[in-house]
Order: C-alpha cells, then structure tokens, then sequence
C-alpha cells in the first residue's frame, strides 16, 4: 500500500457524522487516546472523567462495527506515552504511516502542540473542519471587522440572517429579534419541577481505570448508576425530551434557581454539543420545527431564548476564544489575587445559594447557567478572587467544560477580568436579585436583607465594597452609574459600617 493515513479524534470531537466516517478507506488508521497529559491539566470532576472516556469508548466502537480500523490506546495501556505528542511520533515510526490528519481542535493549547508537532515530523500533515460549528474560526474577526466592540446581539442578528433561523424573510419572526426580557421569572413554590432525563449506565470499570492510574478528581462518581448521554442515540435522547417536556417551560424560567430541583426546565444537552455528538444546527433547527408546526404549544419567547443560548452565546464565546487567545487567559481587569476559600470544593458553608449552586455542581457536574454566572461567579467577583483560581475550578467542576467555552464565560462574562471584551459590564448583585430568583434565601443563616451586622448576608456589603474598590475603572461605564448614585446617597457613617462589614466577611472567609 502506497499511503498509510494516521487521522487523530480528540476526546472532544465524537462527530458521527463527520464526512471523515461517510466511506471506508484501507489506507487509513484512526487514532484515539486516554492520556494523563488531558486528564490532568486541570482536576476534573470524577462525571467529566467517566463521561468522556466512556463517550471516547463508545465512539471507537461506532468506528469499528463501520469498517473503520482504529488505535485506541487506553490510560494504563504500556505504549501509551501519556502524551499527544509523543504518542503520534512513536505510532508514525511503529507503523510507518506517510501521511498525518487531524481535526482542527478547539483548545489553543492543544492547537499550538498540534502545529508543533507537524514540524517535527518528516511525513505530510494536513488538517480539517470538525463540521461542527457554524461558524468558521476566522467568521469572528471578519464579521466584527472595523468595529472597536464585540457586541453579542450584533453577532447573533448576523448569524439569523445568514442560517435563516427564526427569520420570516428578511425580518425575524415575530418582529423582534431579542425576548430575553419575557425569559426572567422566579419559580414559585406551588410549582413543580420535571425531572430531567438520566441514564443508568454502570461504569464502574472505567472509574476503575482512572482511579487505579492515580488520576486525581472531585466529586461524585455515580460510577453504578452513571446519568450523562454517552453516544449520539442518548444525546438525541435527551434532545427529544427537552423538545418534548420541558421547552414549554425554559423560557420564562430559564434564570430561575430552586433547591427542589437541579436543573429544573434546562436542556442538559451541553456535554453532548461539546463532546460534538449532536450538533447545533440540528439542535436549533428541531427547536424551531416545534415551533413552525405547533405555534400553539411553543412560543416564540420560549424557543427564541434557547435558540440564542446556542446560535448566539455559544458561537460568540468560541468566535471571541480564537480572537483573543492566548492573551485572554492572563487578563486581571481588577488585579484580583485572593485564594478561592476551600469550601468551593466542599460545599461547606452558611450562604445557602452557595451552598446549593456548589453541592450540587459536586453532586452532579453541573450548575445552570445563572447559578454558574449570578451565585458562584458573582461571589468569587465580589470577594476579589484571582481569576485564575476561578477558571481552574469551573474548568475542572463541570462535565461540559471545555477550555474554548469555560475561559471566555468565567474569565469575561463572570468576573469581567478581561475589562468588557465579552460584556458591557460587571454582572454581580447585591442579595435581592439572588431573593428574587430563588428560595434559597428563605432557610439561610444569613438575612438578605441586611447589610451589617451578624445575620448580614455577605453578598450585601460585599457588592457596595466592590463598587467602592473598583470606582475609578467602573464609574464611567453607563450601565453602572444608577448604583454609584444609590451609593452616594448613602450617609458617611452607613457606607463605613458597610466597609468595615465586608472587610470582617474577608478576614472570615474560610469560614462563611
């Protein structure tokens, strides 16, 4: 045989329908790989680990029952290098492979040792498309060329226009383009909550695996009774059920956060985009074909405010990821260096919508999206927590964390650490917002409503310190001077005990 074809899948890039899998070559071996270069960059949740190696296994078999041949090199394998790099060196000069392909990834870190590792090696390299994106790498740049801001709503009217989504002709349906202000209720406590799909697959023997390699992790493992998609058929799944039980309720609760439920009306269809065992397209499109042919049962509002999340949001952070890495990652707007209290990676504290948004994500792997943004990431912004320390958490807690859409929402639009590259400004509040959305405010040990005092809910006095701290870089923004006024209304001697109140709750931090 003339040529031998080595074509590497990553962990992330589990596309059934890639056109790479659309004919069966001799000439050409696929690559996959557990290695602890990806399994311990950051310290992932016990669910992420299970959930991508068992996704990985279950994608091989795909490949192979297909007529494809494949490597697959296992984490305690005796080849395995435990290295990208290494690995592909020692199969080329094992094998002797003449050609190497591989799908464009979406870490910069992986990129870059990807583009090293073709220098390096004396065989023809090329790359392709993971088809899975609907937008292209470079879209980003072009669609905001000449413009001094990346403005979200800019990005996602484009994207509409151009995939016809929810457009009636050159006009969006419904004639407005945005109804996120309809999307913002409280869930009340007469309701009910539907509960969310899960599997029960038993993956002890891959949790096996990992912990007898050394592999360190947080959380739960659920290894007996494991919850996530793990294919393309359980992915649909969880889309259909989503489509089928719980679209009708999203929209108008989709800010919404209850300790009766964990992930109340939410698609948790996010591993499974990220893994790319579904696509967005598809997704979108089955959302909006509810809507088209039973306007009755689907409102616009309702289907609009998911279709955003993922034709607007998720484009837009992997559109500013490649626009703005790798210099992203050391952005510090505030110079933040505090440690992130220990208690993030427990659970173990008084403020009960911490306590609930953390236990949960340890529980789980996972937290929505105003309880990523609004709870945790609200407090780690307040309290002046080193970003760093932020991303590595979020990085490791979450099972759909991927650095491409991890860095940009925690690093950006939580702590603003990147000055308003992804957002126009801070996104924190004071203990009402946290009231309003939730019940978790009405068992807790603190008192939303005080400011000062021992009962004072720490987000209170914490909120108007971080105002006062940061004035000079904020006070000029226009969405922030209504509460520089509210502040400057308050009498001397209220905002002293306010300061001194937040500087108490930093001395005390471990233990709040």
């Amino acid at each position: 045989m003339k040529n031998k074809i080595l074509r590497l899948i990553l962990g992330d890039q589990l596309n059934y329908q890639h056109s790479w899998f659309r004919e069966q070559r001799p000439d050409v071996t696929y690559l996959m790989m557990e290695m602890r270069q990806e399994t311990d960059y950051a310290r992932h949740h016990a669910q992420k680990l299970i959930g991508f190696f068992a996704a990985m296994y279950n994608f091989v078999a795909f490949l192979r029952k297909s007529g494809h041949q494949v490597i697959y090199l296992q984490l305690q394998d005796k080849k395995n290098l435990q290295s990208l790099s290494e690995n592909i060196k020692s199969l080329i000069a094992e094998n002797g492979f003449t050609h190497f392909e591989y799908l464009l990834p979406d870490e910069f870190r992986v990129d870059e040792q990807l583009k090293k590792l073709s220098k390096e090696i004396n065989i023809e390299v090329s790359s392709s498309d993971t088809e899975h994106f609907i937008t292209k790498r470079e879209d980003f740049q072009e669609i905001f060329s000449g413009k001094k801001k990346y403005l979200m709503e800019t990005f996602y009217r484009k994207l509409r226009q151009r995939t016809g989504v929810l457009m009636d002709g050159d006009e969006p349906a419904g004639g407005r383009w945005n109804y996120d202000l309809e999307n913002r209720k409280p869930f009340k406590s007469h309701q009910k909550a539907i509960p969310p799909l899960e599997f029960n697959h038993d993956y002890k023997s891959i949790w096996k695996e990992i912990t007898k390699a050394g592999v360190k992790s947080i959380g739960t493992p659920l290894d007996s009774k494991f919850p996530w998609p793990t294919t393309r058929k359980e992915s649909i799944s969880v889309l259909n059920y989503f489509l089928d039980e719980l679209l009708t309720h999203f929209g108008e609760y989709q800010d919404a956060m209850t300790s009766r439920s964990w992930s109340l009306f939410h698609s948790r269809i996010s591993f499974s985009l990220n893994t790319k065992m579904i696509s967005p397209l598809e997704v979108i499109k089955k959302a909006e074909e509810r809507f088209r042919n039973n306007p009755e049962h689907y409102t616009l509002p309702q289907v609009e405010g998911f279709i955003r999340q993922i034709l607007g949001w998720r484009e837009y952070m992997r559109g500013i990821y490649w626009a703005e890495m790798p210099q992203f990652s050391n952005l510090n707007f505030f110079e933040h260096k505090r440690k992130l209290p220990a208690w993030f990676w427990t659970g173990k504290t008084k403020m009960a919508c911490l306590h609930q948004a953390i236990t949960q994500s340890l529980e789980h792997a996972y937290a929505h999206h105003i309880q990523r943004l609004m709870v945790t990431g609200n407090f780690a912004l307040l309290a002046g927590i080193n970003p760093d320390e932020v991303d590595e958490w979020y990085l490791g807690i979450y099972c759909d964390a991927i650095e491409w859409v991890e860095i940009t929402n925690t690093r950006g639009m939580s702590q603003f650490a990147d000055g308003g590259i992804v957002g126009t400004k801070p996104y924190i509040s004071s203990a009402a917002y946290i009231n309003k959305m939730s019940d978790h405010c009405k068992g807790c040990t603190y008192d939303y409503k005080i400011k000062t005092g021992e009962k004072a809910c720490p987000f209170n006095s914490l909120y108007w310190n971080f105002l006062d701290n940061h004035r000079k870089k904020l006070e000029n923004n226009p969405r922030m001077g209504m509460m520089y006024k509210v502040w400057d209304k308050m009498q001397a001697n209220e905002k002293e005990k306010i300061i001194l109140q937040a500087q108490k709750f930093f001395d005390e931090i471990k233990i709040l």
